[in-house]
Parts: structure tokens; sequence; C-alpha cells
């Protein structure tokens, strides 16, 4: 053990002498010897001794327990106490100020030599803890979340900042506070109080988690959205002795997510409109063709009553074909955030497919459809999804617009999946995608064409995932790709 400096508090003259003798005996050194209380404290303050030692009774109105309770509160330096007593009542009095250690005096070089060493290991040991703990709360407090410590009664031991201006409580009046009267928690639909999670992390002994839609009361009256997780805080022997809580202020997350929606609608609902100018051509000879038929079969009646029946037929028909594209074409255009409800799949493809004949014939592409009759309803946005589909046609249909040595073939199909969901799938034979693009090819503003935004894809797939699916491309062999989504089918409770 290194020498330590001692100061001697000891207003008998002869027994100073001698403890300062026993000191040098054992290797120490002393820096001062004072006989009043009022003195020990100044010359702790001035000499910075490592130890003090201390008679308990001392001349002046300052004792040797007050001056130990004042150097221990200003310089953090251990004390040894002195006396000649042992009675309970200074003992008592003596241990409030947690001295380093006790010595009956006379005693031997070998019992002051112990009691110095231990009260220097346990300064040394609580330096190294004095030293973590402001790491420690310097850590938390630059964090920014919020964190709140508790005792194992579930009260309030610590406070970050960030803790403090979410709950409006500053950490002097919340210490020692039970931690549902600072951190009041309410479900945001119910507003029903929500469990306190230091009691429930205290219950269960593991990590726990707020449930969804939860909101904190603060002091001052605001509401905010929050979310949390609680961890308990065991001792070395695995014993709870508090817990911890980290949450976080979601106000401004909600809204950059609602901004982000929005933004998504947005441009899904420009590129719908600017697929559409595009098939403008296709559509109006999708719905010219119909109409021509209606005059050309309305003219027969005039000419040939007794046809007139055969002819009525195939008005009705035509009329009605007329009125499916328009009615397709109405439901692209219109701009409304989604509608999720049971639809059936098969139905909202063929609508597409039948939107997209004169598309077929022009590029020269034959279309082969194969819709299982054994899916069920899917829970979806009807417009949504057949955005979805036109855009993943149209561009299987551009994709094999350079082809001239093979056949042009787009085949659709949907297929169950496992128990609980639909597989579409859209294959081309154009001239496929470099397999090392094949994630990149969802990435907004990823094109390789020489027209167009690169959003398409991206939205795809948004509105894939929005609807709980995945959408991914794969080469289809020996040429094109496929390009496949799930969605989940309707629970009985729609």
């Amino acid at each position: 053990m290194r020498p330590v400096k001692v100061l001697i508090v000891e207003d008998d003259r002869i027994v100073a002498r001698d403890i300062q003798q026993q000191l040098t005996r054992i290797g120490h050194g002393v820096v001062g010897t004072t006989a009043t209380g009022e003195q020990a404290l100044a010359l702790t303050l001035e000499l910075r001794p490592d130890l003090v030692l201390m008679d308990i009774r001392l001349e002046g109105d300052m004792d040797g327990i007050d001056a130990a309770q004042r150097i221990r509160e200003r310089c953090q330096i251990p004390v040894i106490f002195l006396t000649a007593y042992a009675d309970d009542e200074t003992v008592e009095r003596a241990s409030r100020t947690e001295p380093f250690g006790y010595l009956l005096k006379p005693f031997e070089d070998s019992q002051l030599r112990t009691v110095i060493e231990m009260a220097m290991a346990k300064h040394l040991a609580e330096r190294k803890l004095r030293e973590s703990e402001r790491r420690f709360v310097a850590t938390l407090s630059s964090i920014g979340d919020a964190v709140i410590a508790t005792d194992d009664q579930a009260r309030v031991t610590f406070m970050n900042p960030v803790a403090e201006a979410l709950t409006g409580w500053p950490q002097a009046d919340a210490l020692g506070q039970p931690l549902p009267l600072v951190f009041r928690i309410v479900n945001e639909d119910t507003r029903e109080t929500v469990e306190d999670p230091a009691a429930k992390v205290l219950r269960m002994g593991t990590i726990v988690g707020l449930a969804n839609h939860t909101l904190l009361l603060s002091r001052d009256g605001r509401e905010l959205a929050i979310d949390d997780s609680g961890s308990p805080i065991v001792d070395d022997h695995g014993a709870i002795i508090g817990t911890v809580l980290v949450f976080r202020d979601l106000t401004e997350r909600r809204g950059v997510e609602e901004a982000l929606r929005k933004a998504q609608t947005d441009i899904a609902n420009v590129t719908r409109l600017t697929t559409m100018g595009e098939l403008a051509a296709s559509i109006a000879h999708e719905v010219n063709q119909p109409l021509t038929a209606i005059v050309t079969n309305a003219g027969a009646c005039l000419r040939y009553l007794d046809e007139a029946k055969q002819a009525m037929e195939r008005i009705v028909r035509d009329g009605h074909r007329a009125g499916d594209v328009v009615r397709s074409i109405r439901g692209l255009t219109r701009k409304s955030s989604a509608e999720l409800a049971p639809l059936d799949i098969n139905d909202t493809i063929t609508d597409i497919l039948t939107l997209l004949r004169g598309e077929f014939r022009r590029h020269e592409v034959t279309l082969e459809a194969s819709l299982s009759d054994e899916v069920g309803l899917v829970l979806g946005d009807r417009v949504q999804l057949q955005q979805v589909m036109l855009n993943l046609i149209k561009n299987g249909i551009e994709a094999m617009a350079g082809v001239t040595t093979r056949s042009r073939l787009l085949r659709v199909t949907t297929t169950p999946e496992r128990h609980d969901l639909v597989l579409v799938a859209v294959e081309d034979t154009g001239v496929g995608v470099d397999p090392t693009q094949l994630d990149g090819i969802f990435d907004a503003f990823f094109t390789t064409k020489q027209e167009g935004m690169g959003m398409g894809l991206a939205i795809c797939r948004s509105i894939i995932e929005s609807h709980g699916g995945n959408l991914w491309a794969a080469p289809r062999q020996p040429h094109g790709s496929v390009f496949r989504f799930t969605l989940g089918l309707a629970t009985e409770q729609f």
C-alpha cells in the first residue's frame, strides 16, 4: 500500500504525538495536527490529506462528529474516528456521518494499519462508484430519448432533461414520487388509465413495452403520443432493485408519417392519371368499337325488322361493354384515400384486362389469363390494386416492344398460397431485368426508359406493402421477367 497523508485531529497533545509516531512506524506521513473541529475543517480544505484521524470528543463548539460530517460533505475525504468511549449513543450519532472506521484508544500499530487499509480501499471503491454514476448520469442526460429510473417500490429516483420536458416535472419535484403521479398515461382511444410500466416490470421481471395508442398526460396539460419500454435493474445476486423506462414523443414522427402517406397518395394519383393519358388512344378505340356496333345494329333494326331482336341483343351487349370500359376509367381516375374491403381479386384483374384489350392488339401481345377459382376474397382497395395490375401489365407490354424473334406472351395468374394468402403473378417474354437490378427497380426514380419518372414500381410496392403483402421480381426462363405479389385473405370479421 502506498504511503497515506494523514491529518490528526486530537485535543490531547501527548496522544497526538504518539499517533504521529505510530503512523511513521507503519509507513505513513502526517501533514498536520490540530485540536479543534473548526481548525480540522480549515486544514482539510487547505492541505487536502488522504485521510483524517478524528477524535470524537474535541474542545470548542464543533466536536469530531460535526467536523467529520462537514468534511465528508465538502471534501469527500475519508474519516476514521478515535475515541476512548464506545457508548451506544455516541456510536449511533457517529455512524450517521458514514465514517470509514473506528479505533478505540489506545490501539496497536497493527490495528491502525488494518483500519487505514480498509478505509482507503472503501474510499477508492466509493470514488469509482461515484465516477461511474457521473458517467451514467451524463450519458442518460445527453441521449435524445426520455429516461426515468425508479426504485423497487416504483418511486422516481432519476429523470433526464428530456423526461423532465415531456412530463412537465422537474427532477427535484419528482424524486421520491410514485411513478404514476409523474408518468400519467392513458389509452388514446378509450381514455382509460394504462398500467404503470414500472409496476409491470417489477411484477414480471422482464422487459415490457407500452401498448399502441398510449398518451402521456403532462403536468402542464399537454397530451403526447408516446412509445415506451421498461427494463428491470438487478443487483449482483439477480434481485430486482428498480426499473428504468425509456420513452419518446411520437408527435413529430406521426406528422412525418402522415405527410409521407399523403405524398404517396398524391404521387399515386398523378401516376395513375399519367398512365391513363398514355392509354388514351386504346381507351378511345375500346369505347368507339362497341358504340360503332351499337349504331350499326340500330340501323339494321330499321332495315330488317324481323332481325330486330338479335340486333337489339347485340346493342345491349355492346352497350354494357362500353359502360364497363367507362366505369373502369372512372374508377382508376378517382382520387381517394385507401378503403380496404373484401373484394374478388379475379374480378379486379379482369376489369383491367378488359380495359387493356386494345393495348394487347396494338402491340401484338398474346394474353393468357389463368385465374384460379379456389382463391377467396382478399382485403384490399380495388382502385389501388387495379393500379398495381395496370402498371405491371403495361411494363410487361413495354418490355416486349423490341421482341421480334419470338412470340410476345403476357401471362396473368392467381393461385392460393398457404392457407391465408393469394399469389398474383404477371409474366412476360420481354428482354428481362438485369439480376443485379432486381431490388433496385423498386426504388423511387429508378428507370431504364428514356421517358417517365421511374415511380411506377415504387408505388406498386408501396401499395402492396400497405396491404400487408410483398412484391418482388425474378427472371423468367428462358426469356423475360415475372412479377409476383401476395395479398392476405379477408377474415370473417369483414
